[in-house]
């Protein structure tokens, strides 16, 4: 069967362009943003047999330390097979285990390496950060920095609360919303994930997707009763809940672009349908941009579908690396938050100097012209490319991208929703996973996530994936 292109640009059932106010066009200078990292590899080093002994030792010694040797499920390549890879560096575009195999990485730290591992810059001012000291449990003036860059650049955030994760902006948003409204009802979309809090462990995406398990044990029901899901893409399921629970739902909570279920995008109507719907309830509106925030444009997801929500939670990129997450919205709902407002929320760690300073100079260089027009043209390049090769060596494949987040499936297609990306073969993604890993490019070990570009990927890098994608085709 062959591979199923789908969609313009972005794919998967539609097009739609990007407007990108924060950052003009400028290729002369994205190219200052880029840095060219390459190893040095001897003749020795790349005809030696890939292996992967010290990961396989590591990882026996890590199942008898962690539970099943890893400190988050998909990490253990349960859904791909073989042996797990355990990491030692990273540098720009390339990831090196502890068997000295480099790959190219399209992981990415699973989306904070936006601007490529281990940037020089970032670096630099981290260093001199901490000779001031790495955590006060008090405020520091580069909260203050990081929040007015925040703030500027996401259309819905009025004021913003530092955290240390996106489960915990996730959680804090929630809570939050029910404060606001005086409801308890919430709805979220089948195969999306918001972390790991109880509520929210109901048909969830990630690693719950990935492993195929079923809501998770320890959750009680009591915290799940107010949890109401829909088929993400689905006005009709969304408006049905609001009328059997009228003037009981507080809030929707959606991943504008799917990626814990792979990579999914909205019909162009559905976000706007879910605005309307909530404002006509009196319910809030809540955009999940831990993945999407600053990496499909300057101002998220948002700003690319012109869409303001009234509360987005945000991670992984703010913290350019480092263990963050926030929340923020309309300033007469964050300003129920503790200790301004009676809503409860707090974090030792939260602001911390490190995770702020990372956050700054990762937000300055995606501020840059031409950011955003680079990651968009290396990334349709790759999308493009692997669906072509799935195309000439006969598998039946669809996918896509928007800027710089991607994904593909091994179906037909096209995917709408989580029960259409269950119908994957991924049986067959496994052996591609496993092929691509022996070939030197490092995928998400998952059919069920989304993968990731920087400006420090190469059109070098990516041709060589595209060829790598081909050859493992061609044999699986």
């Amino acid at each position: 069967m062959a591979a199923t292109l789908t969609g313009s640009g972005i794919a998967l059932g539609f097009s739609c362009s990007a407007k990108f106010s924060k950052s003009a066009s400028s290729s002369s200078s994205s190219s200052s943003n880029r840095r060219c990292i390459k190893m040095s590899v001897s003749v020795e080093e790349k005809t030696k047999k890939f292996t992967l002994q010290k990961s396989e030792e590591a990882f026996n010694a890590a199942k008898n330390l962690m539970p099943g040797g890893v400190n988050s499920p998909v990490r253990a390549f349960k859904s791909v097979g073989g042996q797990p890879v355990v990491m030692d560096s990273a540098k720009g575009s390339r990831i090196r285990d502890i068997d000295g195999n480099e790959y190219i990485d399209y992981v990415g730290s699973w989306g904070p390496a936006i601007i490529g591992h281990a940037d020089d810059e970032v670096l630099a001012a981290l260093a001199e950060t901490m000779k001031k000291g790495t955590s006060f449990g008090a405020p520091c003036l580069l909260e203050n920095v990081l929040a007015e860059m925040v703030i500027s650049a996401v259309p819905s955030i009025e004021m913003v609360r530092f955290v240390n994760s996106g489960t915990e902006a996730c959680m804090g948003v929630l809570r939050l919303a029910r404060a606001f409204t005086g409801k308890q009802k919430f709805i979220k979309f089948e195969g999306c994930y918001h972390g790991h809090a109880n509520s929210f462990l109901v048909k969830a995406g990630s690693g719950v997707a990935t492993l195929g398990l079923p809501d998770s044990p320890g959750v009680p029901k009591s915290a799940t009763s107010d949890t109401l899901t829909a088929p993400y893409n689905d006005i009709a399921a969304v408006e049905q809940l609001f009328e059997a629970n009228k003037g009981e739902i507080a809030a929707i909570i959606l991943e504008p672009v799917v990626g814990n279920s792979g990579f999914i995008t909205p019909k162009p109507e559905f976000i706007e349908g879910i605005r309307r719907i909530t404002k006509d309830n009196g319910a809030l509106l809540i955009f999940d941009e831990v993945m999407t925030g600053f990496r499909l444009a300057y101002g998220g997801a948002q700003e690319y579908f012109g869409i303001t929500p009234d509360l987005t939670t945000l991670g992984k990129i703010i913290g350019g690396g480092l263990p963050v997450g926030a929340y923020g919205g309309r300033r007469d709902i964050m300003e129920m938050v503790a200790p301004a407002g009676p809503m409860y929320q707090a974090g030792t760690l939260s602001g911390n100097p490190l995770a702020m300073t990372a956050g700054i100079h990762t937000l300055k260089r995606l501020s840059q012209p031409g950011t955003y027009e680079y990651l968009d043209k290396i990334t349709k390049e790759l999308t493009n490319g692997i669906l072509e090769a799935g195309k000439k060596t006969g598998h039946a494949m669809c996918g896509g991208y928007i800027s710089g987040m991607f994904g593909f499936f091994f179906t037909e297609g096209p995917v709408y929703d989580f029960s259409d990306a269950k119908k994957s073969d991924t049986e067959k993604f496994g052996k591609f996973f496993r092929g691509m890993l022996e070939e030197g490019v490092y995928l998400a070990p998952s059919q069920f996530e989304a993968g990731f570009t920087s400006l420090a990927h190469t059109s070098e890098d990516i041709q060589f994936t595209i060829a790598a994608a081909e050859k493992v085709l061609s044999r699986i």
